[in-house]
């Protein structure tokens, strides 16, 4: 029977979802912070420019903050045509986004940020967001991405920055949005931004979005997302204020386990014949019409802010959030056995297939408090920050079986994957459910308190110095089943094959993350700094899950590694303060990493080290021409790092040499035309002392890509948008799985044509 999905949502379900946004109590943002200090710095307002942070962490403008922090506004992503926040991202330069494990494919937003995988370090409003969802950007105000360790920031995992989104809240100001749009692949999206005041000193906002489509050149592939974000806020314009805000996503999807990588350069098989292959279609699906991904993902947070006086302001922000993710998925076996020619016929050629489940739930409390304040202290200004915050955070994944086996005296038998026709694949055959297998969940948990400190000092107009830390005790303890096999059956006496043993371990430690820096202004709208910060990334950091394997850096028992970074940078406020430009060089290394010493036995000796060069320009070059633009050179190498085997590791995957992003537009009359591009380098796989030229697709090669915006300002109230996106329908590989056999190819030529209607 085939696996039917139901598209639609009832007006039950919608007016449910409303409901329960006021009926969670507990939950907390970072904010959308009104800042003691506002430092205005432009005389009108510049679409793509951000003079200030939203997070009440930051104790200066961004022009005197002593770190590469790049903040890409609502405004930009709206010109761009972008939904998704992966494709936010692409504004800025250095990021590279990940497909997954060998037959496996990562769900939800992965990627990597200078080097560094930074999948687990995304927040929202200044807490951690978890959940392996694909994020849209309809209710954000502005992303901001801060790159380099930020320890002392927001505490464990940090080595490359992390990524904080910001959400819309309500305001004293009426304001409605909606738009309305349709592109290639039959997609359909509409949302809407209503803000209302409904009191002197209260107001109401709701940000809703609908999408319903296909994926361009992908048979099968298809999205849907529904998502609401209400929100309240009392006291506004006063003293004393509150906001109470939630979200809830359901996305209905069916997931996409990309193609095969015969054909395509630097491919290579033992078979002669598939050595000497052709392409796939880029549209063949390998899946199965009952593959699908639903994810229900539902947080409330509580904002309460009062100024003591004209410079100091105290905070307390709660947040209860929830994040479920079920999945099916067919994977591809595109190794040595996994692709099978019997003949030299292409049409008698087969790949196997994998089917994988998963079914997640990620859940968080936080609580934070925090006072921020401006004043003398022996005859120098000082921008302080500090705070507390206590984190509970949790993942829990069912555990799921494919093969023939007896557990808990429970005979299951083997599901059954038929391959599939490499170059004719059939999405309807039938292919079996991974089952579920009692006793092998495994459950980790993370609680977290915490106490942090920023201050800026003013010692002249001309010099600043800055100094933070966070001290922060962490408790990380996983319960999980493992079943016993006679293959491990030593490791676990006392207990009969076939039965299900208890795993897991616990991990707590004290770390002390801190950063400090000195900026020199030598013009009002100029500064040059130099900085250092540290981080430190504990067992268990991503998903709370520890082993006692002993090569795993999730081993319980060994030490967290640690990253330091030096960066020297400077950052200038041009035309008039209309136009921001900034350059800076860093130096980030990772150590504690685990690696095989000289005997071939477990160390922690690794190393990864990245310098760089970054150059970042944002904001208008005259009143109708906008431009956004980044260039960020990485040198990635890895250090005293060995395999089991005795290969020596000397590059870091996915991180290219160069990586570049642009973006101009200008406005004549009532028409906007706009466009830009971006590079993405080479992007190694293979980073052993391997050979090459017989390890299976070693890179991804580098690539361009363009796209280009044509809008038309129909009157005040309505403005008509057409994105076309990849303009020279260039074909490139975007992800590629670590075992270099399956890609996703990059969006072909497509376009969306949106409406937007203020009233």
């Amino acid at each position: 029977m085939r696996h039917i999905r139901s598209r639609k949502h009832s007006s039950a379900h919608i007016a449910a979802m409303v409901a329960a946004t006021f009926s969670i109590a507990a939950s907390a943002a970072d904010e959308v912070s009104e800042l003691p200090e506002v430092s205005v710095q432009s005389a009108k307002e510049v679409p793509f420019k951000a003079d200030q942070s939203a997070s009440q962490k930051f104790t200066k403008p961004l022009i005197d903050t002593t770190q590469t922090v790049q903040v890409i506004k609502k405004e930009l992503l709206r010109e761009q045509g972008v939904f998704s926040l992966t494709d936010a991202l692409r504004n800025t330069p250095g990021i590279t986004i990940q497909l997954g494990e060998n037959g496996n494919t990562s769900a939800g937003d992965t990627f990597s940020m200078r080097g560094f995988n930074a999948s687990n370090q995304l927040f929202l409003d200044g807490i951690r967001d978890l959940g392996a969802v694909t994020r849209d950007v309809y209710n954000l105000e502005q992303i901001e991405v801060v790159k380099g360790p930020a320890g002392a920031d927001i505490g464990r995992g940090s080595a490359s920055g992390y990524i904080n989104l910001i959400s819309k809240l309500p305001s004293l100001t009426d304001s409605n949005f909606a738009t309305i749009g349709y592109g290639t692949a039959d997609k359909k999206r509409g949302t809407i931004d209503v803000n209302q005041k409904i009191g002197d000193t209260t107001a109401l906002r709701i940000n809703a979005l609908g999408f319903d489509g296909n994926v361009d050149k992908r048979d099968e592939v298809d999205n849907q997302n529904f998502s609401i974000a209400p929100s309240i806020g009392f006291g506004l314009g006063t003293d004393t204020r509150f906001y109470l805000y939630s979200q809830h996503v359901r996305q209905d999807n069916t997931p996409d386990g990309g193609i095969p990588t015969i054909g395509l350069k630097g491919f290579y098989n033992t078979n002669a014949n598939l050595n000497a292959g052709r392409k796939v279609d880029r549209e063949n699906f390998y899946g199965s019409d009952n593959d699908y991904e639903k994810v229900n993902a539902d947080m409330v947070t509580a904002k309460f802010e009062h100024d003591l006086t004209a410079n100091s302001t105290v905070r307390n922000i709660s947040r209860y959030g929830r994040t479920n993710v079920d999945r099916v998925t067919t994977g591809m076996n595109t190794g040595a056995t996994g692709l099978v020619a019997p003949s030299a016929d292409p049409a008698t050629w087969t790949v196997n297939r994998s089917r994988q489940r998963i079914d997640r739930d990620d859940e968080i409390l936080v609580n934070q408090t925090s006072l921020n304040s401006i004043f003398d202290l022996g005859g120098f200004k000082n921008s302080f920050v500090g705070g507390l915050e206590f984190i509970y955070e949790s993942q829990k994944s069912k555990g799921f079986g494919t093969a023939a086996q007896t557990v808990n005296g429970v005979t299951y038998t083997a599901i059954s994957n038929p391959v599939a026709n490499l170059y004719n694949p059939d999405s309807n055959a039938v292919l079996g459910i991974p089952y579920a297998i009692p006793g092998l969940t495994t459950d980790g948990k993370t609680t977290t308190a915490a106490i942090y400190a920023f201050d800026t000092i003013d010692l002249n107009d001309q010099w600043q110095v800055n100094a933070g830390l966070r001290y922060e005790h962490y408790n990380t303890k996983t319960t999980a089943g493992t079943i016993v096999t006679v293959a491990n059956q030593a490791q676990f006496p006392g207990y009969a094959v076939g039965s299900i043993a208890p795993s897991g371990g616990s991990a707590s430690d004290n770390l002390l993350s801190w950063k400090t820096g000195v900026l020199f202004k030598p013009a009002q709208n100029g500064s040059i700094y130099a900085s250092y910060a540290t981080s430190y990334t504990p067992p268990g950091s991503a998903n709370f899950a520890l082993t006692s394997t002993a090569n795993n850096q999730n081993n319980g028992a060994l030490d967290p590694q640690k990253t330091d970074n030096i960066e020297i940078g400077t950052k200038w406020d041009l035309l008039d303060n209309q136009l921001n430009v900034t350059a800076a060089i860093f130096r980030t290394e990772n150590d504690k990493q685990t690696s095989f010493d000289d005997m071939l036995q477990p160390a922690q000796i690794g190393k990864t080290r990245v310098t760089g060069v970054e150059l970042l320009a944002i904001g208008q070059l005259t009143e109708h021409w906008q431009l956004s633009a980044g260039v960020t050179k990485l040198n990635a190498k890895a250090l005293d790092q060995q395999s089991n085997v005795g290969l020596d590791t000397t590059a870091v995957r996915w991180t290219p040499d160069y990586s570049a992003t642009l973006w101009t537009q200008y406005q004549f009359s009532n028409f906007t035309i706009g466009g830009g591009a971006r590079y993405m380098g080479d992007q190694k796989r293979l980073v052993t002392t391997e050979n090459a030229a017989t390890t299976n697709m070693p890179e991804i090669p580098s690539y361009v890509v363009a796209d280009a915006m044509l809008a038309y300002a129909v009157n005040k109230n309505l403005n008509l948008r057409l994105n076309m996106y990849n303009i020279f329908d260039k074909e490139y590989i975007e992800t590629l799985n670590n075992g270099g056999g399956r890609v996703r190819l990059g969006m072909p030529r497509s376009a969306m044509f949106t409406a937007e209607m203020m009233f």
